[in-house]
């Protein structure tokens, strides 16, 4: 049961879960879905503007030589690259992934996920993050998160 439990310290489990939330939802009631021109690749390129996102932040925290890690000890404040738009690119990114990926199943059923998602994710992971990370950097910690958004 502790291994289950551990499942669920890992952000793209979430992510991964209100994905399949929304393949489902849509499978179950397809007559509800949405479908328009071009819908397919705008699902796609916002998958893909995500996991750039991503990208762009994981090298980001390993030029700065800190965890990707949730719920580690910090070994650097990341202040540089994407992090100077938002404190949180990761979880803004598994956000827009699942944007995308709505759009691409058309699920009008799955858009209460995108108010859903971000409250799962502050509860369980940022505030916990943010509460260490003004531990560890105080008053710069402070400073970066009065000028930058936690998500956009």
């Amino acid at each position: 049961m502790k291994t289950i439990t551990r499942l669920f310290d890992w952000p793209p489990v979430w992510l991964l879960i209100a994905m399949y939330t929304v393949w489902a939802l849509d499978h179950l009631f397809a007559r509800l879905s949405l479908h328009f021109p071009g819908q397919g690749p705008i699902g796609l390129g916002l998958i893909g503007a995500g996991i750039v996102m991503t990208l762009l932040a994981a090298l980001e925290m390993r030029r700065a030589r800190t965890t990707l890690v949730p719920r580690r000890d910090p070994n650097a404040l990341v202040t540089t690259g994407i992090f100077r738009f938002t404190r949180n690119p990761i979880y803004l990114s598994d956000w827009i992934i699942l944007l995308g990926w709505i759009v691409f199943w058309g699920s009008i059923l799955g858009l209460p996920l995108l108010w859903l998602f971000p409250k799962v994710i502050v509860k369980r992971f940022i505030t916990g993050e943010e509460a260490k990370m003004r531990a560890h950097f105080g008053d710069r910690f402070e400073d970066w998160a009065r000028r930058t958004r936690r998500w956009i």
